[in-house]
């Protein structure tokens, strides 16, 4: 299997020398092609670090991150830009929509900063709503949606340029059960019918279990990973609250 992201030897350290916080620690692990992986630890593991650092928005202290065999970690300037531009897809949250801007504009955003042609982006946009669900709402602006549905919007825009790797941080931590479970059936879509590559962060052992792989990380470092393989999800929740309560994580708020 061709890997989309390899993490080597990572490390971020925030503070001065008299106060020093490690907040990952010689951190390396891969995801391949059209795997969903979720990463899950204990508030103040580094998880959200992490994902920070591969997104770009953070820059490493030390080791190496490659997407699509790029180094991420020496990218400056315009060659940073068309990374984040045409590599990834970010959901938030929050949503981060728009609040001016229709789920049609909104989801079209991401594909005219590409300088698409317009027919191609309305093409795009189309197909990225009906395989979300959300042709109904394209016309509609934030406000006039639900949590669930602004997600799935959130989620068109970062699927609609065709990302090598779509990061999403605690994509279900502002949203009700239900929206929770249609989300995350979206994202076992996306995975197996549209063969995104999602790597998600997430407290949550109920939206883990979507995953094919779950990596847990304690104070930084790689604590434990789990294969779906032929389990069921009901299976593999089980399994990955074991590992948590071994780690010391949030069991309570998987219950």
């Amino acid at each position: 299997m061709e890997n989309i992201l390899q993490v080597e030897h990572l490390e971020k350290y925030y503070g001065s020398r008299s106060s020093l916080t490690k907040a990952i620690d010689d951190l390396s692990f891969s995801v391949g092609s059209k795997e969903f992986v979720a990463i899950m630890g204990a508030s103040g593991s580094g998880k959200t670090t992490l994902l920070n650092c591969i997104s770009t928005v953070d820059k490493p202290t030390a080791g190496h991150i490659l997407v699509n065999g790029e180094d991420v970690t020496k990218l400056k300037g315009e060659a940073l830009n068309r990374f984040r531009r045409e590599q990834l897809g970010f959901i938030f949250q929050d949503f981060n929509l728009l609040d001016t801007l229709t789920a049609y504009e909104n989801i079209a955003l991401a594909l005219s900063i590409q300088n698409r042609k317009t027919t191609q982006i309305n093409e795009r946009v189309i197909k990225a709503a009906k395989d979300l669900d959300i042709v109904d709402v394209l016309n509609k602006y934030p406000y006039e949606m639900s949590g669930g549905q602004k997600q799935r919007v959130a989620s068109a825009r970062a699927i609609v340029t065709e990302p090598k790797l779509i990061l999403a941080d605690e994509p279900t931590g502002a949203l009700d059960s239900k929206s929770s479970r249609l989300l995350l059936e979206k994202f076992h879509y996306m995975n197996q019918q549209l063969q995104a590559t999602i790597l998600m962060v997430t407290h949550d052992s109920f939206s883990a279990s979507y995953a094919s792989r779950v990596v847990f990380i304690k104070d930084g470092k790689l604590f434990h990973e789990i294969h779906r393989g032929d389990a069921s999800k009901k299976e593999f929740f089980g399994q990955i609250i074991d590992v948590l309560t071994l780690l010391g994580g949030d069991v309570s708020d998987a219950l």
